[in-house]
């Protein structure tokens, strides 16, 4: 008893302790330490359990040592629960006093009752359809997919469309990852999400990028009544350099530099945009990398070869991911020198006005959509500093904005572990849910 009472409440303080640290460097130790955090704040609330098991059986047996880990490993844990669940005033300050009387009792039924409970109800099976030509880039037979996801029959339509962009690092990834427990549950609520598989680095740049999306935009509000979907009722979403994306699309709808020949003249602004962890200032971003990457091990001069995963690796990927991946939809990604030219065509001494077209937050003004941004505290990939700054921008503007910041937190807190799981991503639907009746109540 006592030897199970010491793993439990061991196991429950390193990962109960883990939500405290914070990455700051590149070394493998450090990664290692990131990675642990994840699944720590992942599974915080079976953490708590763990350590307060272990202290129940140390008490049992006797063993001081367990009573005191087990414990302290479920104080760490379970504050972080608490933190991350707490209610916030975001919603009352963007949308007023009153924003809780725009969500009708039936709409009101199918969303989350807390920010955090020990289960996701499941939700009722959407229409699906998958790889779904939406566009051909001029000139080439390269076509543009995406996934549809929307409601069962029976379910009443929101007439609001998601247009989602993925996680990507600007290279890797694809639509379909890691998302579905997230899109069925919009869908249940009677939501359209459009899934995109936008082109990525090396292949094109940050204004192809956005480009891309702008096409959905522009496709999705062409094909509005085809899903009962309203034209002005369109939400640009995305996560890490998919929210970066987003941002862009959502804020300066009119820039030409941004916008494909083919969709200009054509209505391409977005009802709201929601971003988790995307990157607000590029500048920011390639500073914060650099004096990350420079604690590390040197960095190789030029990409590794991107290999076809070994018949083992690709069984995993599947389990983790609950897809197959290309060899150019997979990691190594290149040196950060190569992925700013392949990005924008170099460092910021170079091409200055580049980062700056590629800073969302250069692109508020009074008119930008209503923003709800979420990011981790603790974020090790994308600063903080550059996402408060950008609430602050957008305050300034007069632009309504929700931001949630989530203590001790990392990136990818929504995606890389099963999602809907941790605390950190329920409560961020459980805003996200409420933020799109609000928003379309002014739409």
């Amino acid at each position: 008893m006592q030897g199970i009472a010491g793993v439990l409440s061991i196991l429950s303080l390193a990962l109960g302790a883990l939500t405290l640290w914070r990455r700051r460097g590149a070394r493998t130790s450090a990664i290692t330490l990131m990675i642990l955090k994840f699944l720590g704040t992942a599974l915080a609330p079976y953490v708590a359990l763990a350590g307060a098991a272990g202290a129940t059986l140390g008490l049992a047996g006797g063993s001081g040592f367990a009573i005191v880990a087990g414990l302290a490993g479920c104080v760490l844990a379970g504050d972080y629960v608490r933190r991350v669940a707490a209610s916030h005033d975001g919603l009352e300050r963007a949308f007023g006093a009153g924003w809780r009387h725009q969500i009708s009792t039936k709409a009101g039924q199918r969303m989350l009752q807390r920010r955090w409970s020990w289960r996701v109800p499941n939700a009722s099976e959407p229409r699906v359809t998958r790889d779904y030509a939406f566009w051909t880039i001029p000139g080439t037979d390269r076509q543009l997919l995406c996934d549809i996801w929307q409601p069962r029959e029976g379910v009443e339509p929101s007439g609001t469309a998601i247009v989602y962009l993925h996680g990507s690092a600007w290279y890797i990834l694809d639509k379909d990852v890691l998302t579905c427990p997230l899109f069925r549950h919009l869908a249940a609520q009677g939501h359209v999400v459009m899934d995109v598989a936008y082109r990525l680095c090396p292949e094109t740049n940050i204004v192809g990028m956005v480009g891309d999306a702008r096409r959905a935009v522009a496709w999705i509000k062409a094909n509005a009544s085809r899903f009962g979907v309203h034209p002005g009722r369109v939400v640009l979403a995305g996560a890490s350099a998919g929210g970066h994306v987003a941002l862009l699309a959502a804020y300066g709808p009119d820039d030409a530099r941004l916008t494909p020949e083919e969709v200009q003249g054509t209505d391409l602004s977005a009802m709201a945009v929601v971003s988790y962890y995307g990157v607000p200032d590029l500048r920011a971003y390639d500073e914060y990398a650099t004096a990350l990457l420079a604690d590390g091990p040197e960095q190789p001069s030029v990409a590794k070869e991107r290999q076809p995963a070994s018949p083992l690796a690709a069984t995993i990927t599947r389990w983790l991911l609950g897809r197959a991946l290309t060899a150019e939809q997979s990691p190594p990604l290149p040196p950060h020198p190569q992925m700013m030219r392949d990005l924008v065509g170099g460092q910021p001494n170079e091409v200055p006005g580049m980062y700056d077209l590629a800073s969302p937050i250069h692109h508020v003004r009074a008119g930008s959509p209503p923003s709800l941004l979420f990011h981790g505290e603790h974020d090790s990939l994308v600063p903080v500093t550059s996402a408060r700054r950008l609430q602050q921008t957008l305050a300034a503007a007069g632009a309504p904005a929700v931001y949630v910041e989530y203590p001790r937190t990392e990136h990818g807190f929504d995606l890389l572990y099963p999602p809907l799981l941790g605390p950190a991503g329920q409560s961020a639907l459980y805003d996200l849910e409420r933020f799109l009746v609000c928003v379309a109540s002014r739409a």
